[in-house]
């Protein structure tokens, strides 16, 4: 791995200008592709096997006008008026709306009898001849703009319905450039260069833009979710910018030690570049277990992260080098006041002088109080994950400015909660179990339900073989209470009846994903194990790591469920109102920590890996170790830590608690895990922390992600070494200290 990434550095540094002449050639190709024939982003809520999938088979086969997707406009005036008085203006919005494309049916408010108790609400049903899920956002625009004339004449008209909230438009909050200002600051303060600062940004912008108009090329070929450009984009600004951020680093430091630009880039490339590949690798390895939920947005979510990520590996191994070769001494000349540059240097060539060293000691003189402490710390905060409740993001969660959620809270306001949640009993008459003459009396016996506020005419496919029952609870669609009267339902009815709907999807999605997530979780922490086994050459080292995995993803977790479903501190996040966790998050969460700690974990222990060979003292590596990567992991941290809390401010519930839940394990993983966990764990095991048995030592393949270089010359090392018996490995014996300089 060392030699691959070494070569691929170094023709990109001998050829700068064509590396550049050949991404510019990339975007200039991908980007207008990606607008000339790129797809539309939707959502495939459907759970494979359920009830409402198999109710939704049936009638695109044989009922397809009842399976077609559909909206609803609504319209009000202000209180103590009555919606008649405008009804000219209303029915011509009628008209105007039967006119677009794939409209099958559209219903007259006034002569169906869709007006509110008070006069003042009322609403169009609009039925597509299409799938909820293919309508196209085009075809809401067109929607809005058949009634935008009726708020002319001082009616309030909006959009909302299952179509319409699927197919919404994520919307930006702007704070993403925040974020990126941020990060900037981050990496001027840490190089003391606006040159060097810079390079790691517009790398990860290029990564981004490559990534993002690859997702719309791959929206043509499948269906891609609304929710995976944004969580691509946010992935690929973090890992963008502290890939780069790692490599720059690394050659600034081989520089620092008297190697000219092009030796200590090429070492940088094989060291941190092996480093980044092997990294990057680990985070598409995750975001492609999402694809184990069988969960067809979930896997679209991990496909499109993968695609951001694979290229922000490529711009790190191939254009990096190529612009740090062109830039020669600006990326490491830094324009800093006397004192400091002889402050640094001093620190550079003495570990001993930083706060890091010195800290790490403090930690493994009294490992056993640290350890607790930190660890109590990181279960206190996870408690609230005990009492998580999930369920799916409705149009009541989204922002006030959206359309659908304003039309949510006028129906709800004018027809109650449970309208907004319509279910959808459907009968196969041709199988056993209920028959056309018992319709209605599984009509009453639906009715008859608490949570059934009403129950519309039965609707018979043309053959008469197939039956639906429109159905409103009494709840809204992310409420407990209705998922316990779609059970109740689900109870009652024969055999040959499904229930189906948004509504119903939605529950049978977040029960999949509850049911899977425990086997998602084992297999990406068998999959830590086993890469970081093979790496280390260790069993407590991976076991460790899986440990503290799991303490800063459960403590992330609780801060998530104590803001957003308690409600703490939740007027410092934007929100006004408590919602339930969105159920695709917790898996999402996972894939995406798992990564990005594994970032974190490969940088840190190699180095403490190559300190232990070179003095044959664990608690002196840990210490050597941090003081030499402190500084830079803890500005990649930071970094990370601000881009994910600028999306806190997207309007988007999901995006919101993945940009707060994901700064707060960064955050988390890099103080208390590495800072305090790390070296009191690591003294506490001592020389058994790269203890591994003799028969797996020689079975396992070897992947070596680091190498020790020694001026101009550079000799391939195994970054964990061998183990010759299955006792603990007997210390190296000591080499100076200063040729260890590993990422």
């Amino acid at each position: 791995m060392n030699r691959l990434t070494r070569r691929i550095g170094d023709a990109s540094a001998r050829r700068p200008w064509v590396t550049i002449a050949v991404w510019v050639a990339a975007l200039a190709l991908v980007l207008p592709l990606a607008g000339l024939v790129g797809g539309s982003f939707v959502d495939d809520l459907v759970a494979p096997g359920s009830q409402s999938e198999k109710a939704m088979e049936l009638l695109e086969d044989r009922f397809p006008e009842a399976s077609g997707g559909s909206a609803v406009a609504v319209f009000a005036v202000p209180e103590g008026e009555r919606i008649d008085r405008h009804r000219p203006a209303v029915e011509a919005a009628v008209d105007r709306i039967a006119e677009v494309e794939h409209v099958a049916t559209v219903s007259d408010p006034f002569t169906a009898g869709s007006v509110s108790p008070d006069g003042r609400i009322s609403y169009v049903q609009v039925a597509f001849d299409v799938p909820p899920m293919e309508v196209k956002p085009e075809k809401i625009d067109d929607l809005n703009d058949a009634i935008e004339p009726v708020r002319g004449d001082g009616v309030v008209a909006e959009l909302g319905g299952d179509a319409v909230f699927i197919n919404a438009e994520t919307p930006t909050s702007g704070a993403e450039a925040a974020g990126l200002l941020s990060a900037l600051v981050i990496l001027v303060v840490a190089f003391g260069t606006i040159v060097a600062a810079l390079v790691p940004i517009a790398l990860a912008l290029v990564a981004v833009a490559a990534g993002l108009g690859s997702i719309v090329l791959l929206a043509h070929a499948t269906d891609v979710s609304t929710a995976a450009p944004t969580i691509g984009a946010m992935i690929g600004l973090g890992v963008g910018i502290d890939y780069a951020l790692f490599i720059v680093a690394r050659c600034r430091e081989n520089r620092a030690a008297g190697q000219d630009n092009s030796t200590a880039l090429s070492n940088a490339m094989s060291s941190s570049g092996a480093a980044v590949l092997f990294a990057g690798g680990t985070v598409v390895v995750a975001m492609s277990a999402l694809a184990l939920t069988g969960l067809g947005f979930l896997t679209s979510i991990g496909l499109s992260t993968s695609l951001v990520v694979l290229f922000a590996v490529a711009t790190a191994l191939t254009l990096l080098p190529a612009l740090l070769s062109l830039l020669g001494d600006r990326i490491h000349k830094a324009r800093r006041h006397r004192w400091l540059r002889m402050r640094r240097a001093k620190k550079s060539e003495n570990p001993e002088q930083t706060a890091w060293w010195r800290f790490a000691h403090r930690v493994s003189g009294r490992p056993w109080p640290y350890l607790l402490a930190g660890s109590a710390v990181l279960v206190t905060l996870a408690i609230p994950a005990l009492r998580m409740e999930t369920g799916f993001p409705d149009a009541g969660n989204d922002a006030t400015s959206t359309t659908h959620r304003r039309a949510y809270d006028l129906l709800a306001e004018g027809f109650g909660p449970g309208f907004n949640a319509p279910l959808l009993v459907v009968a196969d008459l041709r199988d056993p179990g209920v028959d056309a003459a018992g319709i209605p009396e599984l009509a009453r016996r639906v009715a008859d339900d608490p949570g059934i506020a009403s129950i519309g005419e039965p609707l018979f496919s043309t053959a008469g073989d197939t039956v639906v029952l429109p159905v409103l609870p009494t709840t809204a669609p992310a409420d407990a209470a209705t998922s316990d009267t779609l059970e109740r339902i689900r109870g009652i009815i024969p055999d040959n009846v499904a229930v189906s709907g948004l509504t119903a999807m939605t529950d049978d999605l977040t029960r999949q994903l509850t049911d899977t997530l425990p086997v998602f979780i084992a297999a990406i922490l068998v999959v830590s194990f086993l890469l970081l086994m093979l790496v280390f050459r260790s069993v407590a080292v991976p076991l460790k790591a899986a440990v503290m995995n799991l303490l800063s993803i459960g403590g992330a977790y609780g801060v998530v469920v104590a803001v957003f479903q308690w409600g703490w501190l939740g007027g410092l996040f934007s929100l006004h109102e408590t919602m339930l966790i969105a159920s695709p998050l917790p898996t999402i969460f996972f894939a995406v920590l798992f990564g990005l700690s594994m970032d974190y974990e490969v940088f840190l222990l190699s180095r403490v890996r190559e300190e232990y060979d070179a003095t044959g003292d664990p608690t002196e590596s840990v210490a050597r170790g941090m003081a030499v990567t402190g500084r830079v992991i803890t500005s990649a941290a930071l970094i990370m830590t601000v881009v994910f809390l600028s999306f806190v401010a997207n309007p988007s519930p999901l995006v919101k608690m993945m940009g707060l839940g994901l700064a707060t394990a960064i955050v988390l993983d890099a103080t208390i895990v590495r800072m305090v966990l790390v070296p009191a764990s690591m003294a506490l095991l001592g020389r058994a922390a790269w203890w591994l048995p003799r028969p797996l030592d020689r079975r396992l393949p070897r992947i070596a992600v680091e190498t020790v270089e020694s001026g101009d010359a550079v000799e391939s090392v195994n970054a964990v070494g061998s183990n010759e018996s299955d006792d603990l490995p007997p210390p190296p014996k000591p080499t100076p200290a200063s040729t260890a300089r590993i990422s």
